[in-house]
Formats: C-alpha cells, structure tokens, sequence
C-alpha cells in the first residue's frame, strides 16, 4: 500500500434537502456462480426498492465467492464494462435509486491480481464514485487462513463523495479496523462499511467496530454483509446492520439473505452533532 495515500473528494449534485431517506443494507451468501448471484442481487435490491429505499448498498463479493481466492482473476473486469458493472448501472436506473456494489473485482496493473473496487451508481446510473479496498485482510488462526494481498492489489485513495442523502465516506470490511481513513474522510454523514467478516472474527468484533465508527464520527453506518454458509466451504459472520450517529443499532438481520432497512435522518444528526461537539473538539497535536 502506498504511503502517501490521498483524497479522491468526488462532488455529484444532490438536491439535500429531505431531512429522511430510507437506505437499505442487502444481506447474501453468494457463491462461484456470477450470474445466480446477480440474480440474488436484483431480488434483494427489488425488495428493498419496493421498502421505498433509495440507498440500497450490497455487501462485498456480492458478484462472487469463488471456491478458491483465484477464482476472481477469471471474472475481473475493465473499468466501466462487463457483466457486473452494466448490471449495477443497469439496476439503478430501473429503480431510480443510488446503488452500490459492495465490491466488484477490477484490473489492476498486476496481472495475478485484482482491485476490490467498490462502485457507485447514481438513480440515472451514472457511476459517481469508485474506492479500491485499502487494507488487505490477513488472518493465520486455527483453520482461519487468508492473505488478500495474494490476489488483491491494495487502492492508495481516500473516497468521500456528495450525494442526495448526504456525504458519504467508502469502506470496506477490514478497513473497518483502521479508524484513522474516516478521519481522513473528513466530517461526512454516512459512512459505507461492505463486508464479508468471517465467522470467528464476527463474532468477536463485528458490532463492536461498527458501532465504534458511528459513534466517533457521529455517522450513519450502512454495513451489509455476507452471512451463512456458502459453497467453497467458507462460513461468513452476516448480521447486517444499520447504526445511527449515537450507535443505536436501528435494523439488522443475523442470518441468510435479506433486506435490512432505516430512515436516515438529518434533523436527527445534527442534534447529536450539536449537543456532544466531538467532532468539533478534535485536538490532536495542534492543541
């Protein structure tokens, strides 16, 4: 990972003037099939659409989870075609939403390699942003063994963009462990946390990171996930969860695949934001 990781601070007009809007978290257990996974994914997304949400976020690998870490190379796409992308443009326009696949697998100038790239579409299905996953999970515990920085190329930019429901900061699962890349955000309003946590590691530390990054930046927190038992033998945490700006877990789901859904509210926020100025009481060296 470069050392000199920058800001991408990407700006899209928004109107920002409801004070709520329904988001919602898609919850799945994908599997090495493309195609049934975007199947999946367009029933989920249907749902949640039809629950009026008008952020519908999907948990990373939603296109795929091979039956060996490799399996992604084969699939991996240029950025702006292939299967996966036009689905996800494709489906946002259809329902008029802001949609946003978790992570899709992206050439990178590595041949053996890919970008975790997550990717999101606006409700004309415009991409309006684009964060490569930074932090490259790795764990060597008991029967637990993954190393992504073997077929995964690791983003160096820092992603916040403007939107219709407020500024939102781009992350993905383990980058949940590193608090210091949503100070780098800055102050945004919603923060994007697709996963794919292992079940042992869920278990632990899920909840507790998540309601930990809401609480400190005063956000909303959207964190789909992947969660059961999927074909290549792998077990994931799920518990998909959205958290509000005190770190009130507002909806979540445990298990399997399914929709979870909460109203954003602005109004809201900025009592929090008001009434315990953390943000504005930062004092670091300066001090």
């Amino acid at each position: 990972m470069s050392t000199d990781t920058s800001i991408d601070q990407v700006t899209r007009s928004g109107s920002g003037d409801h004070d709520k809007v329904r988001v919602a978290a898609v919850q799945m257990a994908s599997g090495p099939s493309v195609s049934a996974n975007l199947e999946e994914a367009f029933r989920l997304i249907e749902e949640a659409a039809a629950k009026q949400a008008k952020l519908v976020v999907l948990p990373e690998y939603f296109c795929i989870m091979g039956m060996k870490d490799t399996d992604k190379l084969a699939v991996r796409e240029n950025p702006g075609e292939g299967e996966v992308q036009n689905f996800l443009s494709e489906t946002a326009r259809r329902f008029g939403i802001w949609l946003v696949g978790g992570s899709v697998p992206l050439v990178s100038p590595v041949s053996n390699k890919v970008y975790n790239s997550c990717l999101v579409y606006d409700e004309h299905g415009r991409q309006a942003a684009r964060y490569d996953k930074i932090h490259l999970f790795g764990l060597s515990l008991g029967n637990e063994n993954f190393a992504e920085e073997r077929t995964i190329d690791a983003g160096n930019r820092v992603v916040a963009l403007d939107s219709p429901f407020g500024r939102m900061g781009l992350s993905i699962c383990y980058d949940l462990r590193f608090p210091e890349l949503y100070r780098m955000m800055g102050k945004v309003d919603i923060i994007l946390a697709p996963s794919a946590f292992t079940a042992i590691t869920g278990k632990a530390h899920w909840e507790t990171l998540i309601r930990a990054r809401a609480i400190e930046n005063q956000a909303y927190l959207v964190a789909p996930a992947q969660g059961g038992f999927h074909v290549n033998g792998r077990e994931t945490n799920g518990d998909s969860m959205i958290v509000d700006p005190w770190g009130v877990v507002i909806d979540r789901l445990p298990r399997g695949s399914g929709v979870v859904v909460a109203d954003i509210d602005r109004v809201y926020q900025s009592s929090v934001r008001a009434s315990l100025p953390a943000l504005e009481h930062r004092c670091l060296l300066a001090c």
